[in-house]
């Protein structure tokens, strides 16, 4: 049976084995040690400026970690695109898995997520990530991990599948701050972002959708062609049955960013704009500027409770 993660180490300790033992052997991904890196394993501090993996039960990390990042510059750079999906709150093992994988704790010999925690943060929060389009990324296929009968580390929130959310729960779409920082980095995480006047069109299939008004400023176009702006339809998935504050007043225009995924146009936050707002003009004039983290898995909007 899987233990839980400070049981696991209390155990290696006690019986002086490394992390994984034979149990080990048979897991997807190769260790680090294997794989022929200019330098063998090292134990290092987890840094205090990565913001993912703070307050764990373990103070220093094994680089490289099981992501194959050997630097902690490149830990911290790539970590960065996962804090958003932290916030959201959508599983209490979220950063339990994530942080074995990207500041993995020194041991030996890695040790690994168990599958069933794997699979019960993405049953839990890949549907929030597909509402913005982006799928579960290969690189965390549950499949790749050791089954829960070998040494690895257990889920711990309780229950791999949690409760849905409450209905009343504000669409993520909609949990926005007007604070210039947070507004440049939903636009990093955005394909276009435009200011326009909305209409709501009837939902489809669980999705909220809307109309963008003939007359439209784009800020910034990416990937919309001709064909994408003349008739711009914006879907809100997952958002049929959840409020959006933003939208009970639709006399006044929106600042929209979005993301084009699938030949569709969807919604990645919405703001109501402004045109007094320091933060918002700081954030549009600085937009092309701003340090933005690596694209991917960026997700718009800290959780609001």
């Amino acid at each position: 049976m899987p233990r839980p993660l400070a049981t696991v180490l209390l155990a290696l300790a006690l019986a002086g084995l490394p992390a994984g033992g034979q149990d080990h052997e048979h897991a997807s991904w190769p260790a680090p040690s294997e794989r022929g890196y200019a330098r063998p394993p090292q134990c290092v501090d987890i840094p205090g400026d990565l913001p993912l993996c703070q307050g764990l039960a373990y103070a220093r990390m094994r680089l490289p970690n099981l992501l194959g990042h050997e630097s902690l510059a490149e830990v911290k750079q790539q970590a960065s695109g996962w804090v958003p999906l932290l916030t959201k709150r959508c599983h209490g093992d979220t950063q339990l898995f994530l942080c074995s994988l990207f500041a993995p704790v020194c041991l030996d010999q890695p040790i690994y997520p168990c599958r069933s925690l794997c699979q019960g943060v993405r049953a839990a929060c890949a549907p929030l990530m597909e509402a913005f389009g982006f799928p579960w990324p290969d690189m965390l296929l549950c499949a790749r991990f050791p089954l829960d009968q070998r040494l690895c580390i257990a889920p711990q929130a309780g229950s791999s599948q949690p409760s849905p959310p409450p209905a009343s729960r504000v669409c993520p779409q909609c949990e926005t701050e007007q604070k210039a920082e947070g507004m440049m980095e939903q636009m990093c995480a955005s394909d276009f972002v435009l200011k326009t006047r909305l209409r709501e069109l009837q939902a489809e299939g669980g999705e909220r959708r809307l109309a963008a008004a003939p007359k439209k400023k784009l800020l910034k176009r990416g990937p919309l062609q001709r064909p994408d702006t003349r008739r711009l339809v914006l879907h809100m998935r997952n958002a049929a049955a959840c409020p959006c504050p933003q939208l009970a007043d639709l006399r006044r225009p929106f600042l929209v960013l979005g993301r084009k995924a699938g030949g569709r146009l969807l919604l990645g936050a919405l703001y109501r704009w402004e045109r007094g707002n320091r933060e918002m003009r700081f954030a549009l004039k600085f937009m092309f500027s701003y340090p933005c983290p690596p694209r991917w898995p960026q997700l718009p909007g800290p959780e609001q409770r």
